[in-house]
């Protein structure tokens, strides 16, 4: 767009010039891919350069590019609505707002919000109701999304209501806590989640082998794709920022030479300033690392436990593995000695689904630290198993009668519920009752412990089983 419209396109790949800006009436719609494709600059990075020109180029995401989604349905031309994208960084947020624009020849226009304000979007709606006149939609994309304010977002909803303009909002925090309400009603809300390995590894090798980045000039070996992988964690931007310096860095070593350079991890590890750590998501490091973090945790070695968190998230580890794993170990190795580290697991496995990496990794930190640092007890688990045990052995016993279901007809006949004495009716809210079966009258499973909130809980528990039992 050009200065005189008061809007300045800020992803250099889409940017128009003044001359595009002022003429709305092009007879010939060139394609989005065609005009993307000759105007990077040969000197552009090597993520602008591979910034996917068309459907099947896009990696991931198949959830919402599967045959009938509605996403592929607007890149594909067939279908108009304006929708907020909210994923990780690197995942295809701006590409499937390029490649949206393309369909049945649109004009896209880029803002950030992080520099543009309503002086801004009200130029580039003006400039789209112009256009509309001459039948050419208008795909306003907006990166930061949740950036921009309330004056900023109210002054979006009249041209996206009226479709003066297709929205594509881009956005790393759950829209529904960062987009006003009457925006969000307008809009389709899609989630994009982190490439996968294989994702990220097909990226490399069409970086490695296409024209518009290496050209089959270098060639990687595995232990540095392997490395390359890790590095990126989802995000293709980071993963083709580094495949670029790394290679630079061997081309310029290897000089004229002859036939593809092999880039090789000690190349990356230099270029990158990251050495590579040895874990196998599928062997034995995998084991071996998590089994030495919750033990350093049960052992209350805080530093030992953030060490190995550490090296499991460098190394590309699932973090919901990591969360699924300090929720067992607040019950399992904490328990009722400190009611709160479950809670704190819990929410920090949420936080891992709710906002991802990498801003999860310190909800996970302090999950660890937390119940690194509380007070002890097996006496959850070993209170479970014991009454298993006795139920496996088949120690089960009638229910006793007075605590039978009693809502039915005729369960009263049958002398159910019948004897049954609510403890609300006492001062105490506690009486003597019989509730195990006859076999496990007296049975102690639970076995609080001297330690942290427990040792309050082991004289309640006394108290209570002397009132309940008489």
């Amino acid at each position: 767009m050009g200065a005189k419209d008061g809007v300045v396109a800020e992803d250099g790949l889409f940017e128009a010039t003044p001359e595009e800006s002022a003429i709305v009436d092009e007879p010939d719609v060139v394609s989005v891919a065609e005009r993307a494709l000759s105007s990077v600059p040969p000197g552009a990075p090597l993520a602008v350069r591979m910034r996917p020109l068309t459907l099947g180029e896009v990696v991931g995401q198949q959830h919402l590019l599967g045959p009938g989604a509605p996403l592929r349905r607007m890149v594909e031309g067939s279908g108009a609505a304006s929708v907020l994208l909210y994923g990780p960084p690197g995942t295809g947020k701006t590409t499937l707002a390029s490649l949206i624009s393309g369909a049945t020849g649109r004009r896209f226009e880029a803002l950030s919000a992080l520099s543009a304000g309503v002086k801004e979007v009200r130029g580039v709606i003006e400039l789209a109701r112009r256009r509309l006149l001459n039948g050419e939609q208008t795909v306003l994309f907006i990166d930061e999304v949740h950036r921009f304010s309330k004056t900023q977002q109210d002054a979006l909803l009249a041209a996206v209501e009226n479709r003066i303009v297709l929205l594509v909002g881009a956005t790393t925090e759950n829209p529904s806590f960062s987009v006003v309400s009457a925006l969000l009603s307008r809009s389709l809300v899609l989630q994009l989640q982190s490439l996968t390995a294989a994702d990220v590894q097909e990226l490399l090798e069409r970086a490695v082998a296409d024209e518009r980045g290496f050209g089959g000039a270098i060639a990687i070996d595995d232990d540095a794709m392997e490395h390359l992988v890790r590095l990126a964690a989802g995000d293709a931007r980071r993963a083709l920022t580094a495949l670029e310096a790394a290679a630079g860095a061997a081309l310029d070593t290897a000089g004229d030479s002859s036939g593809p350079v092999v880039l090789d991890l000690a190349t990356v590890e230099a270029s990158v300033d990251k050495a590579a750590v040895r874990y196998d998501r599928a062997g034995d490091q995998h084991y071996d690392v998590i089994s030495a973090f919750i033990k350093s945790i049960r052992g209350s070695d805080v530093d030992a436990a953030l060490h190995y968190l550490a090296r499991m998230l460098t190394a590309g580890e699932d973090p919901r593995f990591i969360a699924r794993r300090l929720v067992v170990h607040a019950s399992e190795d904490i328990g009722m000695a400190d009611p709160m580290a479950l809670q704190t697991a819990t929410a920090a496995a949420q936080a891992v689904q709710l906002i991802g990496m990498p801003e999860a990794r310190l909800a996970l930190a302090q999950a660890t630290i937390h119940l690194a640092t509380a007070p002890k007890s097996g006496a959850v688990i070993a209170a479970l198993g014991a009454a298993m045990a006795d139920v496996a052995a088949g120690k089960s016993g009638l229910v006793p009668q007075h605590l039978r279901d009693g809502h039915y007809k005729g369960a009263e006949q049958l002398g159910n519920a019948v004897g049954y004495k609510y403890p609300h009716d006492t001062r105490d809210g506690v009486l003597r009752q019989q509730y195990p079966p006859d076999d496990l009258v007296g049975v102690d499973y639970y076995q609080p412990t001297a330690h942290g909130n427990e040792r309050e809980i082991a004289d309640r528990v006394s108290k209570l089983r002397r009132i309940v039992r008489g």
